[in-house]
């Protein structure tokens, strides 16, 4: 997937925040928590690790928003360190269960905030690939979903939130 368009909406949206919210520190770090609690959220909808329930995951609809919840906030991590020339969706095979991955995720993702380098940078966007997969969504289905986000996150702050 071309990753121009969903970096040119975030840097929108971020622009959008940062004046109506007045931000005038470095956020990075607060990023970086905010995506560990986004990934932590999707994990929590799949119910991926909660061998003691018989109940399902969440319906597939709430699973993707919580994904793209995540996507937000790893473009505008990307943007701050200044990696927005990634063009695509960088993509290998990744060994392990949906648990597996989260877990490799969260590592990365604080492997990144400590070493904020491209390759950190790209490993991210790899397991986020590789999540994506297990869970059945599509590059379509990560885009639409996004815009539809990006959308709402406008209104948010329009109306307050």
């Amino acid at each position: 997937m071309n990753l121009h368009k969903l970096f040119t909406m975030q840097r929108g949206l971020d622009q959008y925040i940062q004046a109506n919210m007045q931000v005038t520190e470095d956020v990075f770090i607060k990023k970086g928590l905010a995506l560990i609690v986004e990934l932590a959220e999707l994990a929590n909808e799949t119910r991926c690790f909660k061998f003691w329930s018989e109940k399902g995951p969440s319906e597939r609809s709430v699973i993707l928003e919580e994904y793209v919840d995540s996507i937000h906030f790893i473009l505008s991590l990307g943007i701050e360190k200044g990696f927005q020339d990634l063009h695509e969706w960088p993509r290998e095979v990744v060994e392990g269960d949906l648990t597996a991955l989260f877990i490799g995720t969260n590592k990365s993702i604080l492997t990144f905030l400590t070493e904020p380098t491209k390759i950190h940078y790209e490993k991210l966007w790899i397991l986020y690939g590789a999540i994506a997969e297990r869970l059945g969504f599509s590059s379509e289905d990560v885009l639409q979903a996004y815009i539809e986000k990006n959308e709402t996150n406008y209104e948010r702050q329009k109306n307050g939130y």
